[in-house]
């Protein structure tokens, strides 16, 4: 574990709860989301295989407060 913050092969993923956005149309096109020991992670839903990105729970909540802040709205506008 580096700096404290483990790699997606040091976690046991097999019973994570994973959450897809209600907004990606039911196409796979869409990250998930879930939590293991404390750390948030974030998959891509059409490469299941794919390990997850690995946040630990201070750099998680700054994102979802600056999403939430509206800060990266401008993603909105990519097509």
């Amino acid at each position: 574990m580096s700096n404290g913050k483990p790699t997606p092969a040091e976690l046991d993923l097999s019973d994570v709860k994973w959450v897809v956005s209600s907004y990606s149309g039911g196409g796979g096109d869409c990250v998930k989301i879930g939590v293991k020991d404390g750390f948030a992670l974030v998959g891509d839903t059409k490469n299941p295989d794919r390990p997850p990105h690995v946040y630990t729970p201070s750099e998680a909540r700054a994102w979802l407060q600056g999403a939430k802040a509206g800060e990266f709205d401008f993603l909105l506008d990519l097509e």
